[in-house]
């Protein structure tokens, strides 16, 4: 690796990690806007014309588990679908394998199923398969059956709308108490964006849609809703006693405290996809738990969508709706005068060949830089560090020798 390209690497984390406000993402929100609504069409599309592919909670039928070992060895779900289908004439809905070793058991779901054929499909499969009871003997008893009706998976929807309704209310409720409208409409915006990308991601990919994915798409709200009220919590911290001053303007105070808590969120959405990818690792490819599936993969999206719109998306529009406020716009007019002034004034010197500093400067008049004032922090934390790590007798030497009292004992 070139020294160059070394450098620039440094370049680049140590901007990430001390969070300067090197990476201007409030002013390329267009660009986040143009890529977020691709995202959402998409999905919207998808959603339209694929729709989902509901499980048999919710659409009702019959299912059919047997053991997946029999006298012979293992039964696969190929097998199991080879039987069924010369059964009946037709394929089953689905058919997966759950559990492993002893414990595996295959599950049959289809529509709603007669007597006669599940009679029909139950000896088909213990002619042919032979599967064993826990006593490791073939037994048609070990084969159960059971009905499906579609208005549990309906029940289920209704109360996830309805906790979906009171938990947005009551998000919307404290973040404008908290922080303040625009701040609530940005997250609420962002936290939808998030759902529909998710829900879209799911009718693309054919997954079933379980109680299972209900539940992590609820599980989701909290992951989109923490990067956002982060960052709020830091632009708020910023942006106190803003329209008083006229160093940054409210979009450049926001982008600063957006890379302030960027390696944050970055390191927070890693840590939090670690347990979701041992889900779909360990529960589905050495498990085979196909309910783990539709629980990970609708995290997985979720908190990854969250993440991406609480930086591209929340931060951005909530300096939109801010904007539009008058007296932002009247101290962000104060801001560009200013500038204008001191670049005049460092024409006027650099022409002149003179360096001029301003009569009774301020905080606001000196332009220090953030890198600057960030390394001044970073060696007095050392400076404090090195303190504490001073033996507590040397500290009292030192102490009585700087007072003229020399430490040790007197010699008479």
């Amino acid at each position: 690796m070139s020294a160059p390209t070394e450098v620039k690497r440094q370049g680049l984390f140590r901007r990430l990690y001390t969070g300067t406000g090197a990476f201007d993402l409030v002013g390329k929100r267009k660009r986040f806007y143009l890529f977020f609504g691709a995202l959402v069409v998409i999905s919207l599309v998808s959603i339209i014309v694929r729709g989902f592919n509901f499980s048999i909670e919710f659409e009702g039928g019959t299912q059919i588990q047997l053991p997946g070992i029999s006298s012979h060895g293992a039964i696969s779900t190929t097998q199991v679908t080879d039987v069924y289908t010369k059964a009946l004439g037709q394929a089953p809905s689905s058919v997966q394998s759950v559990g492993t070793g002893k414990q595996a058991s295959i599950q049959i779901r289809s529509e709603a199923l007669t007597n006669d054929q599940v009679g029909t499909v139950e000896q088909a499969l213990f002619t042919q398969l032979q599967p064993v009871d826990g006593a490791g003997q073939p037994s048609r008893q070990a084969i159960s059956d059971s009905a499906v009706s579609a208005s549990w998976g309906g029940e289920i929807s209704r109360q996830a709308l309805i906790g979906l309704i009171i938990f947005l209310v009551l998000v919307s409720v404290f973040m404008a108490i908290y922080f303040q409208w625009a701040m609530a409409v940005a997250a609420i915006v962002a936290l939808f964006n998030d759902i529909i990308v998710t829900a879209g991601v799911y009718s693309l990919v054919g997954f079933q849609v379980s109680p299972a994915t209900v539940i992590g798409l609820l599980t989701i709200l909290g992951f989109s809703l923490y990067d956002a009220v982060v960052v709020f919590d830091k632009v708020k911290e910023n942006t106190r006693g803003l329209l008083q001053l006229t160093r940054r303007t409210f979009g450049e105070e926001a982008n600063l405290a957006l890379n302030q808590t960027l390696m944050r969120s970055i390191n927070t959405t890693l840590i939090g996809l670690l347990p979701v990818l041992g889900l779909l690792v360990v529960g589905v490819g050495i498990l085979g738990v196909g309910t783990l599936q539709d629980l990970a993969l609708v995290q997985l999206v979720g908190m990854l969508s969250g993440a991406m719109s609480s930086i591209g998306l929340a931060t951005p529009l909530m300096v939109d709706l801010r904007m539009r406020q008058v007296p932002y716009q009247q101290q962000a007019q104060r801001v560009l005068r200013r500038r204008a002034q001191q670049a005049a004034k460092r024409a006027a010197a650099e022409a002149a060949g003179q360096e001029i500093v301003p009569e009774n400067a301020g905080p606001e008049d000196l332009e220090d830089s953030s890198d600057e004032v960030l390394d001044a922090e970073v060696r007095k934390e050392r400076a404090y560090a090195a303190a504490a790590s001073v033996p507590a007798r040397t500290q009292k030497a030192r102490s009585n020798t700087r007072n003229g009292r020399p430490s040790g004992k007197r010699r008479r």
